[in-house]
């Protein structure tokens, strides 16, 4: 189909759908790549290069699938240590370095997203700042404690202070730019 645009694998993850509530499941993240030649076909699709819903009763193409597209760049390596409440105390409230915490969650397409965003940064920040993980279905103590509603919810601590927090699947200039201004150059 000429003009159509460019097709994009992506891998489609299914939350389970028994408990899925506009709460639970508070954000998407829908991703169009439009074709770079105008195409008079007649067909009504219109997109823009990235587009953010929130809660399934608005997201009208998707809101009865209960399905999120989760996209990760191939050939980088980015694990990142996950904190609990047990390491919680040591990892991030006593770290000499600023911490970026990304509180997230296995079901969780965005979270998914925002994942080799952050371990790029780690990298790139190496010596300057410690990143962690912390899954809130296993730690929601935590979680409730910096009242995290939403996620991805990354959170910059420093000297044991919550300092800033990002809310969602943001491009990496946004974390770089709350992250610039904690760490040491």
């Amino acid at each position: 189909m000429a003009g159509a645009g460019l097709a994009v694998s992506v891998a489609i993850v299914a939350p389970p759908i028994a408990h899925a509530t506009a709460s639970t499941y508070p954000a998407r993240r829908v991703c169009a790549i439009p074709s770079s030649s105008s195409s008079s076909s007649g067909s009504s699709f219109r997109s823009s290069p990235l587009r953010a819903t929130t809660g399934l009763s608005g997201n009208r193409r998707g809101a009865r699938r209960g399905v999120s597209v989760a996209c990760s760049v191939q050939g980088q390596d980015t694990t990142i240590e996950d904190v609990t409440k047990s390491t919680w105390q040591s990892l991030v409230m006593e770290s000499e370095l600023p911490v970026l915490v990304e509180f997230w969650a296995s079901w969780c397409g965005p979270c998914k997203m925002i994942d080799p965003v952050v371990g790029k940064l780690s990298k790139d920040y190496e010596g300057r700042l410690k990143c962690y993980k912390l899954n809130t279905d296993e730690s929601p103590d935590i979680a409730s404690q910096y009242g995290v509603r939403s996620i991805p919810t990354m959170m910059i601590f420093k000297n044991g202070e919550k300092k800033d927090s990002v809310i969602g699947a943001v491009p990496e200039s946004t974390l770089t730019t709350c992250i610039e201004k904690f760490v040491e150059r």
